[in-house]
Formats: structure tokens, C-alpha cells, sequence
């Protein structure tokens, strides 16, 4: 095995206690380093990562350094001591021969493969140079992880590199090296697919994400006490967040002592009571289940079974509007019930603003630990069949709030329209959860198709963040003035894809992009995200590209992410389109008793989604519809998505406007399925074939005959409603 220098034993003598006096290193993995020679491979985060690279490896490390650097008369004697291999990219033949001789000689050569810093955390595109010193050196190739350097003063969290306090003296890194990968097997896809793997096994380490949900928000509402937490947009009232705390910590002592339900039902829109009524059952101990009082009576008569639900917390103005609701035995009013806890909550106000937390947290009884322990069980929209009841732990909402901060990197004086309800996963993480546990301002308004009200309220506290659906976007375009939106920096769409037109309509009338985001409820939901790019420091200046057209965006750290073959499950490069599988701590726990459903989407902590898609070399996600709108025709796979596009543009329709057509895939003798066009307004089927066939359209994707419908069936969030749609197409009677 190779010696040490004389100049690397002085460095380490002297070099090793100085950053162990600002880092703890914690290295996973050193059982997978070969014996011999190796190309070694990590992301790159900060201006200290040679550094805690070589704190984590018994061996001396031999680093591939740009010459730019490498001759530096500052750094030369250092970089030459510990033999570092200069590089430049115009005459790489050098390099590539040096590295080759020290691998050779049995040495650790470490190469970035990303070739610079990243500037948003995540993982950028890597660049091809280690492929040809791998192939030519013939050397096994390890890849390895280095997690939680973001955020320390030497990245570029916060927009900039040093000028930032450091979060925490000594900084905790953790350190994880990868199995050894075969020169011929480790390209681009592959070497990317294993350091997400590394990066989610390190993020999923992280002891924070095992806290009790209620506990996070205790600290993060103790945090900035006197601040606002919730403005209620009906009636302007404001709770800061120590009194948002002390009328949830009130309300939970009454919760624990009278019930001892596990489950506790929350029929609620977005508003400070919903707020208070979810932090409160999560203070004592039981699980949320805010449930979708939009989604008809037996939905819900389903999820009450389904649960066990006996109690559930509403108000009386909306007992009173919500008709045919199928209450449990108990319903308590929180208009009537408050202004009885008015002592306790002026004591807990009181505590808030006061005690430590930790007395805080022990006189509430707060667990200690979280972990996998159901925290909310939230029922799906059923977009394809029965509610499902998805139970999130501790850790997914945890692990997703972190994810999200990580992403979005918000500003103090950031404020986000609450109107999503808390029953759908994204209001319930991003506008519940993260605003309380991240000290994040929001004004809360029941409706979110109510747009006029929205769009005003946006104006008026001068809200930064909307989050909506394609379809509430829709709403803006109609009844929104562009003034009214000048104040947002950021406006995030999830929950059904965005049309192109819709996107851009949008951008032209407000000045306001509109970033595409992907998540499901079964991951907490948040998975990816578009956000704005950086702007160049200088001009000429290459910018780390962080949104994509026609993309779902780069994923939140900690995710890692695999693309298998629909019906076999064979394992596909990550670059190819199949079915996404995802594993993170933000995959959800199983369905509510329904072991079935629950062992055909989660298998070894990894979960299939149900949707197509593939990644760019950048990391983008890339999604091209969920299976279930795809058909099988004449052993081709079809897609629904891609058909109604063609269709909306040879017609003329707009993605702007409300849906007026869904192709549904109904059962076909001949070739396994055959396509119906749903239409809510009038098509001629002849002309529509010769159009799509001069468009050249093949064959298998022109829809057989057509159904006309009074309106296309959708759910509350603007997504199809798949059930009623093929029901619909069964029972319609076909123009041709």
C-alpha cells in the first residue's frame, strides 16, 4: 500500500486537528474501498470537500485539480505535497495518463465528476472526463456521498459562499462510500443512480427527521414566537406563532384528557382553526385525519370505517354548509369549545412565550421520538377507484418539510397563500406542516377556486409564494388583474400537468412564470420541483441550470430514484422511460388496512409510482403520464396525455380553458383496448381521423369512436376523475 510523503504527514499532523476543530466526520461504508489502485467519485458541495474527503479515508487521497488552481502560487506547496494531478481541460491526455500511473501504482485518484461547486444543493450534471480515465486505467470506480455540507458557511446556500454564520461548531458531515463499480458498467446513469442511492441512505441517517412531528413544530414555532403565523383571510385576524401554539397546546391537554381515540377527524377548510385543531391533535399524541368534505358521502362514510373514527373537530358556520356529511358520533364545534379553554390557553400563551422548550415539550407529554409512527392519515382523491387511506409517519413529514427548505431556501419575509385544503397532501405539507416547523408566514383562505379573493389577498399582504393547481390557475387568468400579482416570487403548480399554453398564457398576462413541481400523497407529497434560475453574477457567466421546460424538475435532496420496465420490473438505465420507483424518507408507511394494495407499491422500502417518466443528463424529471393512462393496443403503449394533446391542437381547443375532451381506454376484442374520446363538445369523428392522419398520427393512437358528455368529469383538485370517466365512456351512448 502507498506511503504517506513526508509533506502529507506534516500536512495531516497538522492540517487534521485544525478542521477537526470545525467538522465531525462520520464515515460509512469503508469496507466497500478496494485494496488497490481506484478512480474515487463524489459530489461536490463545498470549497472543503478534498478536506473532509481525506478526514473520512484512512488512505491518502490523490486529487484531479483544475491548473488553473493547481499553479496558484498560494496554493502550489500545499497541492504538490499532498500530489495532486493539475489538469487542463484543453490538453486532458496528461492527466489522463498521470492518473492512470498512479492508480497503477495503487493509489486513490479522486476526481469531481461534476467538474464545480453546486450552487442549489443539489447533484449537477456529470461530466464525461472519469469515463475515459476509468476505461483507460482500467480501474474499478467507487462512488461516494458527502451529506449535510450545505448549509455550512463554505456553499452556496443563501445565494452566496462564506458570509453566513455557521450553523453549528463542530458541523456534523456524515461520509459514504458506495460499492465498487466495474470500469465498463459505470457511465453517467449509472454513477448518478448509485450517488442518489448514497445521498438518500445518508439523508435518512439524519437523527433530526426521527423527532415527533409535534416537537418540530414547538421548536419551529418557538423559534420567532412574536411573529405572525396565520392571517385569516375571511376575517383579517392574525395569531402570532407562541398564540398559535398556546391555543393548540390548550386544546391537546383537552384532547388527551377526554378522548382516547387514536384517530381524531378534522372537517375543516384552510383557516386558523384548521391549523390550531391539526397542531393540537398532533401535540397530543393521536393522528390527524383531515378529511375531503368535497368527495360525497360515501367517500367519506368509507374513510370514517375504514379509520375507526369516532370524534371529529368542525365548527358550527361549516357543520352548517357542508349538507348530507356523514358525521361520527361525536363533533366537537370549536366556536363553542374555545372560548371555554380561554384560561388554559392564556396560561399555554403564556408558557410559550416563557419556558424552555424542553420543559415545554415534557409538560405536554410531546414524545421523545417520532419515527415511523402513523402522524396523518390523509385519503387519496380516488382519481382511479375508492379512497385509499395513506398513513404518513413522523419521519415522512419531517423528512419532506426538510426536503422542501432544502429546495425552496425560503426568505424571511416570504408569506404563502394558504387556500389548498389541508385534506390534500400539498396543503397539508406545504402550507401546514412547513410554515409552522420553518417560521414561514401564511394567510389562509377556504376556497381555492373563490380566485377574485385569492388574487386580492395576494395583493393586499403582499404574498411571495402561490401554490395551485393547473386548474385554480385557470381561475387567475379570468379573474385576476396582473397588478394584483406583482408581489409573488414564486409560483409553484403540482397535482396534474401543466399545459404548455396555460403556462405560458399565464407568464404573458402576469410577468410571472410559473414553475411545474410533481409529488403524490403516498410522498408527503413533495418529490420535485422547477425553480427560478440564478442569476449570472457577472455577465457571460454560466448558470447552473435549476428549471426545465416540459420537466417536473430536480428532485429534493435525500430521494433516490430507479426507472423499471412497467410489467416486469426490470431494472432500466435511468436516462430510458419506464415506471419511476422512488425510496426516500419521505415514502409513506402502506395503505390502511389493505395489505394488498400496500405490498404492489412498496417492495424493499422502494415505491412504484404508477408513473412513466425518465431523467436528462441534468437530473431532470421528465413525466409522461400515469399507467393507468396509457393502453395497450396491439402491444404498443399508448398515451392518453400525448392523444388529447395532438387533439386540443389540431382543434384549436386551449389548454388555457376548462377540459372539454379525455380519451378513456375501454376493452377492444380485437386489439386488447381501443381509445374513446369523451367529448363535452361537439367533434366529427371523420374530420378528426384526417386530421390527426395528415398530422402523422399512427394508426393504434386515433381514437375509435367518440362520446359526447354535458361536462368531463373532475375531482376538486382539477385532475381527472378516471372512475367516472370510464363510466361514462361504458354508458354513453357513441356518435359513431
Amino acid at each position: 500500500m502507498p506511503h504517506m510523503s513526508a509533506g502529507e504527514r506534516a500536512l495531516h499532523f497538522f492540517g487534521r486537528p485544525l478542521v477537526r476543530t470545525f467538522y465531525r466526520v462520520h464515515a460509512l461504508g469503508l469496507e466497500n474501498l478496494p485494496k488497490g489502485g481506484f478512480l474515487l467519485l463524489p459530489n461536490h458541495i463545498t470549497w472543503v470537500d478534498a478536506i473532509v474527503l481525506q478526514l473520512a479515508c484512512p488512505r491518502p487521497i490523490r486529487y484531479i485539480i483544475d491548473q488553473e488552481f493547481y499553479h496558484k502560487p498560494m496554493l502550489r506547496p500545499f497541492l504538490r505535497a499532498v500530489g495532486c494531478i493539475p489538469i487542463d481541460v484543453r490538453h486532458a491526455r496528461s492527466a489522463i495518463r498521470g492518473a492512470t500511473e498512479q492508480i497503477a501504482a495503487g493509489e486513490i485518484v479522486c476526481l469531481f465528476p461534476e467538474g464545480q461547486l453546486t450552487r442549489s444543493g443539489t447533484l449537477l450534471r456529470l461530466r464525461r472526463g472519469y469515463e475515459l480515465i476509468a476505461q483507460h486505467a482500467n480501474a474499478t470506480v467507487v462512488p461516494v456521498w458527502l451529506d449535510r455540507l450545505w448549509g455550512s458557511i463554505f456553499s452556496f446556500q443563501g445565494g452566496r459562499f462564506f458570509a453566513k454564520w455557521p450553523k453549528e461548531i463542530p458541523y456534523r458531515v456524515t461520509v459514504a462510500f458506495g460499492k465498487s463499480l466495474d470500469p465498463q458498467t459505470a457511465d453517467i446513469a449509472t454513477v448518478r443512480e448509485e450517488l442518489l442511492k448514497l445521498g438518500e441512505f445518508c439523508y435518512s441517517r439524519r437523527p433530526s427527521l426521527d423527532r415527533h412531528l409535534g416537537e418540530a413544530c414547538l421548536r419551529g414555532l418557538k423559534r420567532r414566537r412574536f411573529s405572525t403565523a396565520v392571517v385569516d383571510g375571511i376575517d383579517q385576524t392574525k395569531l402570532s406563532r407562541a398564540k398559535l401554539l398556546g391555543a393548540a397546546a390548550a386544546l391537546s391537554r383537552f384532547l388527551r384528557k377526554e378522548f382516547s381515540d387514536q384517530r381524531i377527524a378534522i372537517v375543516l377548510p384552510a383557516g386558523k382553526g384548521s391549523m390550531v385543531a391539526n397542531l393540537a391533535v398532533t401535540l397530543a399524541g393521536k393522528v390527524a385525519v383531515d378529511l375531503n368534505f368535497t368527495a360525497g358521502r360515501s367517500a367519506n362514510e368509507s374513510a370514517c370505517k375504514r379509520a375507526n373514527l369516532g370524534v371529529a373537530i368542525s365548527a358550527t358556520p361549516f357543520i352548517e354548509r357542508v349538507k348530507d356529511f356523514p358525521w361520527p358520533q361525536r363533533v366537537l364545534k370549536l366556536d363553542k369549545l374555545m372560548p371555554r379553554l380561554k384560561s388554559p390557553i392564556l396560561l399555554w400563551w403564556m408558557m410559550s412565550i416563557f419556558a424552555p422548550t424542553r420543559l415545554l415539550l415534557r409538560l405536554l407529554q410531546v414524545p421523545k421520538r417520532g419515527g415511523h409512527d402513523e402522524a396523518m392519515l390523509l385519503f387519496t382523491s380516488g382519481s382511479s377507484g375508492e379512497p385509499k387511506g395513506v398513513v404518513l409517519s413522523h419521519r415522512n413529514i419531517v423528512g419532506n418539510v426538510s426536503q422542501f427548505r432544502e429546495l425552496l431556501d425560503a426568505k424571511k419575509d416570504d408569506a404563502i397563500l394558504a387556500s389548498l385544503p389541508f385534506f390534500h397532501s400539498f396543503g397539508s405539507t406545504v402550507t401546514l406542516w412547513y410554515p409552522m416547523i420553518e417560521g414561514v408566514r401564511i394567510v389562509t383562505y377556504p376556497n381555492p377556486l373563490e380566485v377574485a379573493k385569492n388574487a386580492s389577498l395576494i395583493e393586499k399582504h403582499k404574498l411571495t409564494l402561490l401554490l395551485a393547481t393547473p386548474t385554480f390557475l385557470r381561475g387567475y387568468l379570468r379573474k385576476a388583474e396582473p397588478d394584483q400579482l406583482r408581489t409573488l416570487r414564486l409560483v409553484i403548480t403540482g397535482a396534474e400537468k401543466l399545459p404548455l399554453d396555460l403556462a405560458k398564457a399565464f407568464e404573458e398576462r402576469f410577468k410571472q412564470r410559473v414553475f411545474e413541481g410533481y409529488g403524490l400523497t403516498e410522498t408527503s407529497p413533495v418529490v420535485s420541483v422547477n425553480l427560478p434560475e440564478p442569476l449570472p453574477r457577472k455577465s457571460g457567466e454560466q448558470v447552473q441550470p435549476s428549471s426545465r421546460l416540459g420537466s417536473v424538475g430536480k428532485m429534493a435532496p435525500g430521494i433516490a430514484a430507479e426507472i423499471r420496465e412497467p410489467e416486469t420490473d426490470r431494472k432500466l438505465s435511468l436516462h430510458e422511460t419506464g415506471m419511476v420507483w422512488f425510496r426516500g424518507v419521505n415514502v409513506f408507511e402502506g395503505y390502511l388496512h389493505d395489505e394488498k394494495r400496500t405490498a404492489d407499491v412498496l417492495q424493499n422500502g422502494w415505491f412504484k409510482t404508477g408513473d412513466i417518466g425518465r431523467f436528462d443528463e441534468d437530473g431532470f424529471l421528465y413525466i409522461e403520464g400515469r399507467l393507468s393512462r396509457f393502453s395497450k393496443i396491439g402491444g404498443e403503449m399508448v398515451p392518453h396525455e400525448a392523444v388529447e394533446q395532438k387533439i386540443i391542437d389540431l382543434l384549436g381547443f386551449s389548454g388555457k380553458d376548462e377540459r372539454v375532451i379525455a380519451i378513456v381506454g375501454v376493452q377492444d376484442e380485437a386489439k386488447g383496448e381501443a381509445l374513446v374520446l369523451l367529448a363535452s363538445v361537439d367533434v366529427d369523428l371523420a374530420q378528426l381521423r384526417d386530421k390527426l392522419r395528415e398530422a402523422g398520427v399512427p394508426n393504434l393512437w386515433i381514437p375509435k369512436r367518440i362520446c359526447r358528455v354535458d361536462s368531463i368529469p373532475v375531482l376538486a383538485s382539477g385532475k381527472l376523475d378516471l372512475k367516472r370517466c370510464q363510466e361514462r365512456a361504458a354508458a354513453a351512448e357513441p356518435i359513431s
